[in-house]
């Protein structure tokens, strides 16, 4: 009598755990997959900050669909922004930890912004889950050999002298 309770408690405990497992995998909401199709379209032809707002509205209607951050992060890093990007790529992996695209976006970032060591642990991470033959391994792999991508030289105001001389109009 005196471990009924303690054999309630258990036995509910299993029940719980036992229906997470039968559980379906979380479907999107199709307007936000639609968004995301619409911004993926707009990234391919190259009007980046469209893409974004696309991306960004799909992610206000479903936050928690993962194909969103994974499309932000590729967005930010065609803007050059791989800081950026990285932060959306860690953002799928804290949602989806074995999702191959954000591990490779985030390899990939690694090497163009110049972190070949932290880049070549995403390689090793992915010759790990999938092989070294699969698309991802082979993307980062890629990325790594080509290196940091090189900022553009930005104008600043002191580069700038002005020209001394007055003139009349």
């Amino acid at each position: 009598m005196r471990y009924y309770p303690a054999g309630i408690a258990l036995s509910l405990a299993l029940a719980a755990t036992a229906s997470m497992g039968v559980a379906a995998p979380r479907q999107a909401d199709p307007r936000a997959v639609t968004l995301v199709a619409e911004g993926r379209a707009q990234l391919e032809a190259g009007q980046t900050q469209s893409a974004i707002d696309s991306f960004e509205a799909a992610l206000a209607v479903d936050p928690g669909y993962v194909r969103v951050f994974i499309e932000l992060g590729d967005a930010a890093r065609q803007s050059g922004m791989q800081g950026k990007a990285i932060h959306y790529y860690r953002e799928a992996q804290e949602r989806d930890p074995g999702n191959l695209a954000a591990i490779a976006g985030e390899g990939a970032a690694l090497a163009e912004k110049g972190a070949t060591a932290k880049a070549n642990e995403k390689l090793a991470m992915l010759e790990s889950l999938c092989g070294k033959n699969c698309i991802e391994t082979r993307y980062v792999a890629t990325a790594i050999a080509r290196g940091p991508v090189v900022a553009e030289t930005v104008l600043t105001a002191e580069a700038v002298q002005p020209d001394a001389g007055v003139t009349q109009n």
